[in-house]
């Protein structure tokens, strides 16, 4: 890990830029720390660092006021990272049977989370490994957020992370749900529930197929932005009940 560039928030927050090979990241820490601190994965979309920024850093400024550092990297073929043209061409097939009305079909969804799922998944356990060998950060670790099959694969193979929080905005592939099955980390799962570009009963169903003997679903009405204030801070609760 290599850092690129740092800077103070208005908050005191130290954000600063790094690099895991040709993978961008950020990471963020409170103000002042006298003692190693906790650690929350922020998963942004596959949308670019530099577009997500405002969202991220807002999420990183809370999470920092609860005693958290926080970090993220960009997901492949995302931001400045080589394009992914198998990627791209499966998006744009999800996009088009979203706006034509039409049922995603399973191959569509296969073709666009599964290689992201495969690819993304070690690139996270690689930055953590760095990240956790940072003198200011200790753990434990949570995941938070992000397209919801990277959280569902890093939860069932990623024993260092020991609590996740969910967001169910994200079509989910059919092979996601066994993996589900063997996810056993308390979780915190967000729905929107007029989410215009997800499958409801999907991320029902892959509620109920998890494990865990504490997961809690938080339904909110409104569409995939419009996530309300206080979902945050129960987010925010969440992890403060099990990485503090």
């Amino acid at each position: 890990m290599q850092f690129t560039s740092e800077q103070r928030l208005d908050d005191g927050v130290l954000e600063r830029e790094f690099t895991l090979g040709d993978i961008p990241g950020i990471l963020w820490t409170p103000a002042s720390t006298s003692t190693p601190v906790p650690l929350i994965l922020l998963g942004p979309a596959p949308l670019g660092l530099r577009k997500m920024y405002p969202r991220l850093v807002a999420r990183a400024q809370h999470s920092a006021a609860e005693g958290f550092a926080t970090a993220t990297i960009e997901l492949p073929g995302s931001g400045d990272r080589p394009r992914w043209p198998a990627a791209e061409q499966a998006r744009a097939d999800l996009r088009r049977a979203v706006e034509a009305g039409e049922t995603v079909s399973d191959e569509i969804v296969d073709a666009f989370i599964l290689p992201l799922v495969e690819k993304a998944v070690p690139e996270w356990q690689a930055a953590l490994d760095a990240l956790l060998s940072l003198p200011e950060i200790g753990g434990p670790v949570g995941y938070s957020g992000g397209v919801i099959s990277i959280g569902v694969r890093l939860a069932a193979v990623e024993p260092r992370i020991v609590a996740a929080g969910l967001f169910a905005g994200s079509f989910v592939p059919r092979a996601m749900f066994e993996e589900a099955r063997q996810v056993t980390i308390p979780l915190h799962v967000l729905l929107q529930w007029d989410d215009e570009g997800n499958d409801r009963q999907a991320a029902l169903d892959l509620f109920d197929a998890f494990s865990s003997k504490e997961k809690s679903l938080h339904a909110n009405m409104g569409g995939h932005t419009g996530v309300p204030q206080f979902a945050g801070d129960a987010a925010a609760q969440f992890f403060t009940r099990h990485l503090k």
